[in-house]
């Protein structure tokens, strides 16, 4: 296996919150994912069908809104 190196993001990611029961039927989940409150769904700016499921732990401890950098 290669060696893993560290890269930052050049970009925005769109996010909404993850409502609890609702149907995540096209949005990608990690099987070491259980969706919660406080998680989001995030999607790929270029293709709107490209949705996926971010943990509540791994958000708060990698994102930050844009609008609270204001």
């Amino acid at each position: 296996m290669s060696k893993f190196k560290l890269y930052r993001k050049k970009s925005i990611q769109p996010m909404r919150q993850y409502i609890v029961g609702e149907d995540l039927t096209g949005i990608s989940v990690s099987d070491a994912d259980k969706p919660e409150e406080g998680g989001m769904i995030a999607v790929n700016p270029d293709d709107p069908n490209d949705m996926w499921y971010v943990g509540k732990v791994f958000f708060n401890e990698n994102y930050s809104s844009v609008d609270d950098e204001s």
